[in-house]
């Protein structure tokens, strides 16, 4: 009896995928497409040579975390941006759970999590600075993923889907672009990193709050 043929399909590398989306990210962050801006499918295949098929999956990713929306039988457009008002809310609620976040993080110091928090924080202080758009949406991801991993860190899970749902960095990344948010930034960061390595939760706590304190004028400069 013949053997039928085992399938040898190859599957498109993954890292395709990412690379696209994090191009299209880059171009959503600087504003190279402003908000609310068409974004077509057919410019993208000729800007960064790939097929439909990637792109139409970032595209998926970026309006799961409402950076993009898909409008029936228009197409794709870049998501409008907030507004001073909704700013102001997004910080209030940042500073409500936050450091407290941090707090909790500190004193359940898990080592796994802060080598991860770590890692993610040289990740920041080594981006190059030869692209600016890519790096500074690189930052974006990567500062995302820190406040991510500290509300991981409290162990309070309402707190962590709060602000996983809030999809904060994302937007806020949008909103004013350039290097300095991004240098003082990764100071901020290194306080907040020196409170939970020493299991101190007051000033994890404190580190935080001047954190978002400072975030905060840093983007309400984007209304002035």
């Amino acid at each position: 009896m013949e053997k039928k043929p085992t399938s040898r399909l190859l599957k498109r590398p993954t890292r395709l995928g990412d690379d696209v989306y994090n191009a299209i990210y880059s171009q959503l962050m600087s504003q190279e497409i402003p908000p609310g801006g068409r974004i077509g499918v057919d410019t993208l295949v000729r800007q960064l040579g790939v097929s439909q098929t990637p792109i139409r999956e970032a595209l998926s990713r970026l309006e799961a975390q409402g950076l993009v929306v898909k409008t029936h039988l228009i197409g794709y457009s870049a998501a409008g941006q907030m507004n001073r008002e909704k700013l102001e809310q997004l910080y209030d609620m940042r500073m409500l759970l936050e450091p407290f976040a941090a707090g909790q993080t500190a004193i359940r110091r898990d080592e796994n999590l802060l080598k991860d928090l770590e890692d993610r924080d040289a990740e920041m202080n080594a981006l190059p600075v030869a692209d600016r758009t890519l790096a500074y949406g690189r930052f974006a991801q990567i500062d995302g993923t820190f406040h991510d991993l500290i509300a991981l860190g409290s162990g309070n899970l309402l707190i962590q889907e709060t602000l996983a749902r809030l999809h904060t960095h994302v937007h806020l990344f949008r909103l004013h672009f350039h290097s300095r948010a991004t240098t003082d930034a990764n100071q901020e960061h290194s306080r907040i990193l020196d409170g939970i390595r020493a299991r101190d939760a007051n000033a994890a706590e404190c580190a935080m709050r001047t954190h978002i304190q400072e975030s905060r004028n840093r983007f309400l400069a984007s209304f002035e």
